[in-house]
């Protein structure tokens, strides 16, 4: 049974991973017979945001254990992750992403991104394993596979024109896509999908474009 890591941000779209991506990610890739670990950073969140009201709380809240409400409590610690048991790995979006993944969120094309997340997918490509991003998740790739190629990585965010101008900016190569569709950069074996980043979007379409970055990643093993 091949062996996919999925990578949480916390729990939620504003705050943590997007929870309707997260989940299709997980029923995705069993319905496709593999085996997902899930896997979170252990630390604070940015920050922590009533969904109800979209306003800015004063909790304070872990990623690690916000992400165990959509892993139902089976999630490890992301150093704990270990490449060479995982055949793939896969990171649904949400503003996590941005927040807790990296700084995105607040310095855009200049952002610094988790120092365990940037250890694990380098060590994922030079095994020549392959990794699916979700969501706003792909806007990391160029930072994440700077010093791995020297060519320019394909992927998608949807149809957003500014984050596009952002990802081409520091090197990355982005191709509009449809919510139900992929985007496959086979040399780099990156397989990216729009998730809930296209105004358009609509539950099914999120799902069936996550159904075949997961078909497509289990392909490129």
């Amino acid at each position: 049974m091949k062996r996919i890591g999925v990578v949480l941000s916390g729990c939620g779209v504003f705050d943590g991973a997007e929870i309707h991506e997260s989940v299709f990610t997980l029923l995705a890739i069993e319905r496709a017979g593999a085996q997902a670990i899930c896997f979170a950073p252990d630390k604070p969140q940015l920050h922590v945001i009533n969904h109800l009201s979209g306003e800015t709380t004063t909790e304070k809240r872990n990623v690690l254990v916000e992400s165990a409400r959509i892993a139902r409590g089976k999630v490890k610690a992301l150093s704990d992750a270990d490449p060479t048991l995982l055949d793939a790995l896969v990171l649904p979006g949400g503003s996590g992403v941005a927040k807790n993944l990296s700084d995105f969120a607040t310095q855009g094309s200049d952002c610094l991104i988790e120092p365990e997340l940037s250890q694990l997918i380098q060590e994922m490509y030079k095994a020549g394993k392959p990794t699916g991003f979700i969501c706003i998740a792909p806007a990391l790739l160029p930072k994440l596979f700077k010093n791995l190629t020297d060519q320019p990585v394909r992927l998608t965010i949807g149809n957003d024109s500014h984050l596009a101008a952002m990802i081409e900016k520091v090197g990355g190569q982005h191709v509009i896509c449809a919510t139900d569709a992929i985007v496959v950069d086979s040399k780099h074996k990156v397989v990216t999908t729009p998730g809930y980043m296209r105004e358009d979007a609509s539950i099914v379409g999120v799902a069936q474009g996550i159904d075949a970055l997961v078909k497509k990643v289990l392909e490129l093993i």
